[in-house]
């Protein structure tokens, strides 16, 4: 070949051959020598010869010959199993003396040791690995010899399983699943939400992959195309807290898993829709028409005297009180309708963090469309209370309310209810309690007088019982007369949740399912937006965020 074609040819397959270099070398430095001598090599050799007929071809037989050289010469160096120790466990047609046969092997070895029992694992690597004797390992895993010998043994069968068989993934491995939500029905621990331990998607997956079946660590990691290791301490982590129970040695999926399909969300939005067209409008306008809303008697809300000249500083905002009510009446009222047939303590689980919960997550297929307002309830969080002494703080987090709940808001709402409390039994607080207060949007502060802070409360204050029965009464009638529709709305799509849940879930699903068109976050969104959409509630103004839908009310 002449000097011009072999020049030619050497520069049109560089890029390609450093490519081919670089996947199979250990450093960038060993590619580039390696692409320098297959160059070489390929050059010097078309120069002597005029019958090459296949140049692709040529190019890649001498590639892979400098190859199998570069694997000569590299001195075999780190941890690697001795081939000749385990011989018999390597198939019967590998050629070991073939230097890249032997390091695929290997490399399949060292995944395959991987799936062994956390036991047999440790002598393993001790043994081969680390040339430790038998007694001595014995001596270190606080067992005895025979046990060392006999994981030997049953390690080496495994082994050669593993390696005659080509472990399959499936398509997890490649398209792992996502958490499109995750949340907590109940109080947290101190890790906070349960949304904190499913932040890896190896911990999302592995729930997954036992929603509706039992498998085992190796199983596992088949289904997601990892190493078992990682999966065996992450499966003993989430068991641990209760997000997954064991059966034997098999792990099972204990959170409300949801794989919902198009037309379980039509049937969901169609639901709720629904729903909140009867039921909303119809509150909004009995509360609107209500004298409880005039009365300060009953409601107290951003409303201050002038002790001085004895004029109002500022009005109650109907508005905003409704901001607060209709969201806490929803929530509240035809609670006697309700089937409590499975109590709370049935069907949640108790975590060692002191957290008492169920947690719930749903998955979205790339092909299903997410519910109607799931955007919305990204943003959504609650009903929430917490209650002290004489009065309950509720409130809920919506994307019209500022973002209140992280992993402090238990605390922090303690402090909240116990300073609201003193403030309105008109005890009174420092300069810095009146500030935090403030920050926090709970009152409107004036200034001072003689001493004291001329201020008012931002939030909806429920002043008495009879109050509170009142004007939940108002959604009792309502959800009452609507009682027939509303079941009827809610029965084809609760059958169908049910129908898709698995047996040891269903205790957990069922009792959500009880609290449909009640303490529900999707029935309380869809009720706030109908009123938003027809123009009945106005958006609050950024003051108002950011204490918005929060009560303050006695609990005698």
């Amino acid at each position: 070949m002449t000097r011009e074609n072999a020049n030619k040819i050497t520069i049109e397959y560089t890029k390609p051959i450093y490519g081919f270099a670089l996947k199979r070398c250990s450093s960038v430095e060993d590619a580039e020598d390696l692409t320098q001598e297959i160059c070489l090599k390929l050059y010097r050799v078309m120069l002597a010869r005029n019958d090459i007929k296949d140049v692709r071809k040529f190019v890649w037989t001498i590639a892979h010959n400098a190859l199998a050289n570069y694997y000569r010469g590299k001195q075999q160096v780190g941890i690697g199993v001795c081939i000749n120790e385990l011989a018999e466990i390597l198939p019967s047609d590998a050629n070991v003396s073939d230097s890249i046969i032997k390091k695929e092997i290997e490399s399949r070895l060292h995944s395959e040791i991987a799936y062994l029992s956390k036991l047999q694992r440790k002598i393993v690597i001790a043994y081969y690995y680390e040339n430790k004797k038998q007694d001595k390992i014995a001596k270190a895993l606080g067992v005895s010899l025979g046990t060392v010998k006999w994981h030997l043994f049953e390690a080496k069968k495994d082994l050669k399983k593993g390696l005659d068989t080509m472990r399959q993934a499936s398509e997890l491995k490649f398209n792992p699943i996502k958490f499109a939500l995750c949340g907590t029905n109940g109080s947290v621990g101190t890790k906070g939400s349960n949304s904190n331990f499913f932040r890896s998607a190896l911990s999302q997956n592995i729930e997954y992959v036992v929603w509706n079946k039992a498998k085992s660590v190796n199983e596992i990691a088949d289904a997601l195309g990892v190493s078992p290791v990682y999966v065996e301490s992450e499966t003993e982590y989430l068991e641990e807290y209760g997000f997954l129970t064991k059966q034997g040695n098999k792990y099972l999926c204990n959170i409300l898993l949801d794989e919902p399909t198009t037309e379980l969300h039509r049937m969901h939005d169609e639901m709720y829709q629904q729903a909140a067209k009867l039921f909303a409008n119809e509150l909004y306008d009995e509360l609107s028409a209500s004298p409880l809303l005039k009365d300060e008697n009953y409601i107290v809300c951003n409303r201050m005297i002038d002790i001085v000249n004895s004029r109002p500083v500022s009005e109650m905002d109907k508005n905003f009180i409704l901001w607060s009510l209709i969201p806490y009446i929803s929530a509240l009222s035809g609670e006697a309708m309700m089937n409590k047939s499975i109590s709370f303590e049935e069907a949640c689980t108790v975590r060692p963090d002191g957290g008492q919960n169920i947690c719930y997550a749903s998955v979205l297929a790339p092909d299903v469309k997410p519910p109607m307002y799931f955007d919305s309830m990204l943003s959504w969080c609650g009903p929430m209370w917490n209650s002290k002494g004489e009065f309950t703080l509720w409130q809920i987090d919506s994307e019209w309310s500022a973002k209140r709940v992280d992993d402090n808001y238990q605390n922090r709402v303690a402090r909240d209810l116990n300073l609201l409390q003193h403030y309105f039994e008109n005890d009174r607080l420092s300069e810095d309690e009146y500030a935090y207060l403030a920050e926090c949007g709970y009152i409107k502060t004036y200034g001072q007088y003689n001493g004291e802070h001329f201020a008012a409360s931002q939030i909806v204050w429920i002043r008495s019982m009879e109050a509170k029965r009142k004007l939940i009464a108002i959604g009792d009638k309502i959800k009452e007369t609507h009682k027939a529709e509303l079941d009827a709305l809610k029965e084809p799509f609760v059958k169908a949740v049910m129908d898709a849940t698995p047996k040891q879930l269903r205790k957990m699903q069922a009792f959500g399912m009880q609290y449909i068109f009640y303490s529900d976050g999707w029935f309380i969104l869809h009720c706030m937006k109908e009123l938003v959409n027809n123009g009945k509630l106005k958006l609050p103004t950024e003051e108002q965020k950011k204490s918005l839908s929060t009560i303050i009310v006695p609990n005698n």
